[in-house]
């Protein structure tokens, strides 16, 4: 399958924009073809310096699926990540999610601790212990008991810069991202104050990745909140407990 003409363009712009991906002959393979995406998310999907591009590499594949057709479907804004999805189907998305999932690279050290020795352990209760009087389920419910996600839908929360974690999280608490109904991370973002969202970053981001992190295997244990995002597997079909407890 070739990307569009509309694709292709876009995908010059990226790289233009981004940063030259790594000069070699065109081989008709999946991991050429993604070096567009290597552009902004770093060699390999790592992530990129700036901070502002996310680590891809690794992340579970349905996740990964969700969000190139959040993008391509706009409830996720970005002007390239939407040229270079236009009119790329399904089964190409999950080609490119499946491509970035299966990829075992070691992540760099964490970033230096940000914020006050109190602002960290207030973000650790929160993604411990969540707050039941406010209805915030614990981080660690669904992203895992060791912060590397939970497959096939939902992603690692660790090796992910301080900037990239405020912007998305505020980004859901202002509506400006959205995923598929029940939207159960724009609920949580609601009732979260900025001062939660600067805690939960501040110790995230300081946090280590163990070697070899993959997300948990896939669980019968229903969610602690309805979830739009775990009802699509990435083949297309139903799988999942989206209902709360």
């Amino acid at each position: 399958m070739r990307f569009p003409a509309a694709t292709v363009a876009a995908l010059a712009v990226a790289v233009a924009f981004c940063g030259r991906a790594d000069a070699a002959p065109f081989e008709d393979t999946i991991a050429q073809r993604v070096l567009a995406c290597t552009g902004c998310h770093g060699r390999e999907g790592r992530a990129a310096a700036d901070g502002y591009y996310p680590r891809i590499a690794g992340k579970p594949a349905g996740y990964l699926f969700n969000q190139l057709r959040n993008f391509r479907d706009g409830r996720r804004h970005y002007t390239l990540m939407g040229g270079l999805l236009e009119g790329l189907d399904d089964d190409y998305l999950r080609e490119i999610a499946a491509y970035f999932a299966s990829l075992d690279l070691p992540y760099p050290a964490p970033a230096p601790r940000a914020g006050s020795t109190a602002q960290r352990a207030d973000g650790e209760a929160l993604v411990r212990r969540g707050d039941a009087k406010r209805g915030l389920p614990a981080c660690n419910d669904c992203h895992g008991a060791a912060m590397t996600g939970r497959a096939p839908f939902v992603p690692g929360l660790l090796g992910l810069p301080r900037d990239y974690l405020n912007a998305q999280l505020g980004a859901w608490k202002t509506g400006h991202r959205r995923a598929a109904a029940h939207d159960c991370m724009a609920q949580i973002a609601e009732r979260l104050s900025d001062e939660d969202i600067s805690a939960v970053s501040a110790w995230l981001s300081a946090q280590p990745v163990p070697a070899h992190a993959v997300a948990e295997a896939a669980s019968a244990a229903p969610w602690p909140i309805a979830c739009g995002s775990v009802a699509v597997d990435p083949s297309g079909a139903s799988s999942g407990r989206a209902t709360g407890r």
